[in-house]
């Protein structure tokens, strides 16, 4: 799917002032989120094997990037995000309750579509803390939502761009669950609904995703095993340069061996107990945690106001997307 957006008299940033403004940004959003959330950087794998159950099913039906190698034959995966990596780094590196890891995930998705705002190359700053068993409750949770978009907001406003050029950043959240929404809007997509809610209040933050709504459909797909769908959402930001919600992050309160159990059993998926990420839920040997991912080129195109997350993003793009590019005056890295 490609150049679903119409522009009028579009230009992108010429491309070293592009580059510098990338770097800026990063490196800004990344100190701040690290000293409000109380993270520390780690390293992180691009590649876990099968077996461990690490790697991220996302929606289900997204094939992996799989190969063997040629010593012993193991069968290793691209990982998709890291979101049960990082329970697991908490447990191996002590981290005390109240604090968390941050790291650089990159991943390969092979099946995402390829137009302004997916790639198949994803680039964000995944994240994990150790909570008690006290805050796994939407109060801290929104708390948290909260924090994340304050650091959003600050680093946009240090960030210096010509006046035609700025984009404004609304700290105000509006919160809304998948199903209040569905109810305000019950004969639009999810899609569409995501589009009214953003373009209406700004930043919105859409909570309980993955779970059936009531005319038996999610407002969106998520992997049973990582988030609790009753204490999960999308942070949402409305686009002015495509006039389009656009997501910049997926977070949640972590399962635990009930919730685990009751979605694998409602996604169809109780064959995955027998990984040993799942054996470690239902010991109870992991940590109660909260974390999510929040991309970085989806960051930087918001705060620059990119038409194409080709803009500050480097990778593969089919002719298509090239050609139409070339056409709106979208100059892709």
């Amino acid at each position: 799917m490609v150049m679903k957006y119409t522009l009028k008299n579009y230009k992108s940033i010429d491309v070293f002032t592009r580059q510098k403004h990338i770097k800026f940004i990063k490196d800004k959003f990344e100190r701040k989120l690290s000293k409000s959330l109380n993270l520390i950087r780690v390293s992180a794998p691009i590649l876990v094997t099968k077996e461990s159950g690490l790697q991220d099913d996302l929606t289900g039906v997204e094939r992996k990037v799989c190969f063997d190698i040629k010593k012993d034959g193991k069968e290793l995966e691209i990982v998709q995000s890291l979101a049960k990596w990082k329970r697991f780094a908490l447990d191996k590196y002590n981290i005390p309750v109240g604090k968390g890891i941050y790291t650089d995930m990159l991943a390969i998705r092979r099946d995402d579509e390829m137009d302004e705002l997916h790639s198949i190359y994803v680039d964000q700053w995944d994240w994990e803390k150790h909570i008690r068993v006290d805050d796994k409750n939407y109060k801290y949770l929104k708390n948290v939502v909260e924090k994340i978009v304050n650091c959003i907001y600050e680093t946009n406003e240090l960030l210096k761009l010509p006046s035609d050029k700025k984009v404004e950043i609304s700290k105000n959240v509006y919160f809304i669950s998948s199903q209040a929404l569905f109810d305000m809007y019950p004969n639009k997509t999810a899609k569409e609904r995501e589009y009214l809610i953003v373009k209406k209040y700004k930043t919105v933050f859409i909570s309980q995703i993955g779970k059936d709504l009531s005319d038996g459909k999610p407002h969106d797909k998520r992997a049973p095993d990582y988030d609790d769908w009753a204490l999960n959402g999308d942070l949402l930001f409305y686009h002015k340069t495509l006039d389009c919600a656009l997501e910049i992050s997926s977070m949640g309160i972590r399962v635990d061996k009930n919730t685990l159990i009751n979605q694998l059993n409602l996604a169809n998926a109780t064959d995955r107990m027998e990984y040993q990420y799942h054996k470690s839920i239902l010991s109870d040997k992991l940590p109660c945690s909260i974390g999510g991912g929040i991309g970085q080129s989806r960051l930087c195109m918001l705060l620059l106001g990119c038409a194409h997350i080709g803009e500050v993003q480097a990778s593969y793009w089919d002719k298509e997307n090239l050609e139409k590019c070339k056409i709106n005056n979208i100059d892709l890295l």
